[in-house]
This record gives structure tokens, C-alpha cells and sequence, in this order.
């Protein structure tokens, strides 16, 4: 990992816009180390949590936006949980994608595949229809066969249906993107 010169890169505008997109305050993080030491994927990220924290209190944005961390991050809420601090990290880390999205530098394409994949489904059916949701994105990445021999199991087993399942309020999802699209358009 190289050395960050932090009176370089310092961005002091990006801490303040991540506190206020999540609400946090992540000033109070002292660097204890329960997030990391509680994080289920730190063996796969590139930076551990702590030091996403870390990074983030030093406006590092290139780094943290750029990063992997914070598109292999589950939001499983381990870190939120053990903080002593009371910050949701967790939230920090969905501000953060979604502030790299909005600024094109997702490092991960396939997690990126997959939340679009994933949104589309939601849009569509009102809830996620599973199958339609792994065969598309599937076909989108090229990952044509991955997974391939859960389909029987799981269909077997009625833990997901090989159909879509109409649901009330279907439409009233739908809207909800709409207006989301619209503030995007608007803003953005």
C-alpha cells in the first residue's frame, strides 16, 4: 500500500459532504478497531473499516471513492453495532457508494451490475424476483452458469418461485423510483 501525503490530498469540503449526506459524524471515531475487528469481509477489502474511518476524517475522497471496501461492505451493520461511539458506519458506507456512483468511480463493475440488476427488479415487480434477477444478471456479466446448480435445489424447495409473485402496492414502488429519479434529474 503506498503512503498517503495527507497535506496533499486533503478534502475538506468531501467530510463535510459525507457527514451531512449521512448524518453522521464521523469526527468521533477514535480509531478503536471494532469495526474492523468485528467485519465479516475485512480479509477481502482493500482498506479495513477503521481505516476507511480513518481515511474519511483525513478527506482523503479519491481514495475512499476509488476504493473496494466500500462496494464489498454487506451493510451487515457489525461495525454500527460495535461502535462505541455510536456512529453508523455501516450508513457511512452506503453515503459513500452512493457519492461514488454519482461520481462514476465504482471500483467493483459486477457489485455495480448487480445493485442496478437488482434495483431493476425492484422497480419492475415491487419486490425482488429472484430468478429474473439472477438469469439477467447472469447474461449481463457474463457469468452464465454461476450458481446454475442451486437453481434445483432452491426451486425444489419453494425458496424462490420460477415466476415473478404479484404483489399490492407494486405500482406505489414504482413511483417511488419515479420521484427518486426525478430529485436525481433535478440535482444531479
Amino acid at each position: 500500500m503506498d503512503a498517503i501525503n495527507l497535506t496533499e490530498t486533503i478534502d475538506t469540503d468531501f467530510i463535510k459532504e459525507v457527514a451531512k449526506e449521512s448524518g453522521e459524524n464521523p469526527s468521533l471515531c477514535y480509531q478503536c478497531g471494532n469495526c474492523t475487528a468485528g467485519c465479516p469481509y475485512t480479509h477481502f477489502f482493500d482498506y479495513p473499516v477503521s481505516m476507511v474511518m480513518r481515511l474519511l476524517q483525513t478527506g482523503q475522497k479519491e481514495t475512499i471513492l476509488t476504493s473496494k471496501a466500500i462496494w464489498l461492505c454487506a451493510t451487515c451493520e457489525t461495525c454500527t453495532t460495535r461502535c462505541p461511539c455510536n456512529i453508523d458506519v455501516a450508513h457511512i458506507m452506503d453515503t459513500l457508494r452512493i457519492m461514488a456512483r454519482r461520481e462514476g468511480k465504482v471500483s467493483e463493475k459486477d457489485i455495480r451490475l448487480f445493485y442496478d440488476t437488482f434495483l431493476s427488479s425492484m422497480r419492475q415487480f415491487g419486490r425482488i424476483y429472484e430468478v429474473g434477477l439472477l438469469l439477467s444478471y447472469n447474461l449481463k456479466s457474463g457469468h452464465l452458469m454461476a450458481d446454475a446448480d442451486l437453481g434445483p435445489k432452491v426451486l425444489s424447495r419453494g425458496k424462490i418461485h420460477f415466476l415473478p409473485k404479484k404483489i399490492k402496492g407494486a405500482g406505489e414502488v414504482a413511483k417511488i423510483f419515479e420521484r427518486f429519479e426525478g430529485k436525481s434529474d433535478r440535482h444531479g
